[in-house]
């Protein structure tokens, strides 16, 4: 039987890629760490790192331990949920949203959801996507709000990911520019129409999208600003900064000084989202937020159960 204390050594060192590092997190020595990892790899019969001078990599075996470790992880710590409820704690739920999402999607969601379940007690936590998918998976969200871009979905029915994705709204990108600006009183702007100009990024994770579709359109992006908040990007638009692509849920309610013009098909558009995790495709009160969530975008639930 695999030892639950060597197992979370084991992942606290595939997670840094390093015993030093593990050692740090976990407040062990890096022989304690080794010792671990050598009395789990004697249990399994099978090694689950590559030891070298450069640190470690992750065997084959160790992967498949990771994703196990993992899961067991979230398992425990959706137990200790469920205890702590028993406890008269009172219900919780925790949702991971991305900035915009919670600033447009999210409170219009929670408004019906408390006034079905005042009782429950509502925790947010701000992430970037990527991010937000591992705190489902490990445990310490419920339920993500999250979003991709171009493309197939972060999450599929037959990975080994544990979660379920359903797809809320497609959230088109507009052309942000100057009030003032030669393009400013189109109806729609054509992406090659934009060539030599220089482009204020308002997310970093758009960056090669946004590269895509230039060199589509025949152009190279010329970088004026790389941020990773879309209000500041538009308040460098207003000043002349730049110019800049922002989806639609992002566009910013002061518009004073800008124009917003949709950008022409074929055009990029972020998938909005949420990430549930399978192993609670019952809960209800993930399931209510969920049904909330697509009311809020105006589209019949399609809840995965």
């Amino acid at each position: 039987m695999i030892d639950v204390q060597r197992l979370r050594v084991f992942r606290e060192v595939a997670r840094q890629g390093s015993f030093n590092r593990a050692a740090a997190v976990l407040r062990l020595t890096p022989s304690a760490v080794s010792q671990q990892i050598s009395a789990l790899e004697r249990s399994l019969g099978a090694g689950v790192v590559c030891r070298s001078t450069r640190g470690i990599e992750v065997t084959e075996a160790g992967r498949v331990l990771v994703e196990a470790a993992d899961v067991i992880a979230a398992e425990l710590e959706n137990a200790e949920r469920e205890i702590a409820r028993l406890a008269d704690v009172g219900p919780r739920l925790t949702i991971s949203t991305f900035a915009s999402g919670g600033q447009r999607l999210l409170p219009g969601a929670l408004t019906r959801f408390s006034a079905l379940h005042p009782e429950v007690s509502i925790t947010v936590l701000e992430s970037e996507p990527d991010a937000s998918l591992l705190q489902v998976r490990s445990g310490a969200a419920d339920l993500a709000l999250s979003y991709h871009f171009d493309g197939p979905p972060p999450v599929s029915p037959d990975d080994r990911s544990g979660l379920t994705w359903t797809p809320l709204l497609d959230d088109p990108m507009w052309v942000v520019l100057p009030a003032g600006h030669r393009l400013a009183a189109r109806d729609e702007i054509a992406m090659a129409d934009l060539a030599g100009e220089r482009f204020v990024q308002g997310c970093l994770t758009a960056a090669d999208m946004l590269g895509h579709y230039a060199a589509l359109a025949g152009f190279e992006v010329d970088v004026a600003c790389r941020s990773t908040d879309y209000v500041f990007a538009q308040a460098l638009v207003r000043v002349g900064v730049g110019v800049s692509l922002i989806p639609h849920t992002a566009l910013i309610a002061d518009a004073a000084g800008l124009a917003m013009v949709p950008l022409e098909p074929p055009r990029p558009s972020r998938r909005i989202g949420v990430a549930t995790a399978r192993r609670r495709s019952n809960d209800p009160l993930t399931q209510s937020l969920l049904e909330a969530l697509s009311q809020e975008v105006g589209v019949p639930s399609r809840i995965a159960g």
